[in-house]
Order: C-alpha cells, then sequence, then structure tokens
C-alpha cells in the first residue's frame, strides 16, 4: 500500500471526507469509516456514495481490498457518520487500524 494512498485514507476517516477512487474498474465517491485486517491484508469498509457517477441503489456499507484500489484522493466532500457502521462486529475486534469518531 502506498504511503500517499495510507495517508488518504487515513486522513479521509480523520477529517470524515469522501474519497475517490476505483475499484475493479469502477470509479467510486466513498464514505470511509473502518480500516482493518483481515489474513495479513487491509480493508477498508466505506459507504459507496457513487458509482461510475451515479448515485447507487441502496446505500450499504461495503468492503474494499485496499490492495485493490487505485487512484485514491482525498475529496472535499463531508459525510456523516452511517449508522450502518456496526464496529462492535466480530470482524473488527482486534484488526481495526483506525475507523471514524462518532
Amino acid at each position: 500500500m502506498a504511503m500517499t494512498t495510507n495517508r488518504a485514507i487515513l486522513e479521509a476517516i480523520a477529517l470524515k471526507k469522501c474519497l475517490t477512487g476505483t475499484y475493479n474498474s469502477t470509479s467510486f465517491l466513498l464514505a470511509p469509516h473502518i480500516l482493518y485486517t483481515r489474513r495479513d491484508l487491509v480493508y477498508l469498509d466505506a459507504v459507496p456514495l457513487q458509482k461510475n457517477g451515479s448515485p447507487p441503489r441502496e446505500l450499504k456499507m461495503a468492503t474494499f481490498k485496499v490492495d485493490g484500489m487505485a487512484d485514491i484522493a482525498l475529496a472535499e466532500e463531508p459525510f456523516e457518520v452511517s449508522e450502518l457502521l456496526e464496529p462492535g462486529l466480530e470482524k473488527y475486534a482486534g484488526t481495526t487500524l483506525f475507523a471514524v469518531s462518532a
């Protein structure tokens, strides 16, 4: 994971600002909520606010493997912490690197 990628993700979570990037050839505007590890890989759970420039059919917490993300950049748009975030989930226990504060 490149340092600029790390910095953009951490800054976005800390400042509650959106991220832009691509994942599986799809461009996204994301509200990043929690960064964690699973099997020595780093994952980001975020709410996609736009997918290829359009709003998603439904709001949900999606999981992105950080290694698979490209062109990650901090966006100016702020976001509100989503009620979809469940920080008590087992997958986050002992693996959380950084998360939004409520």
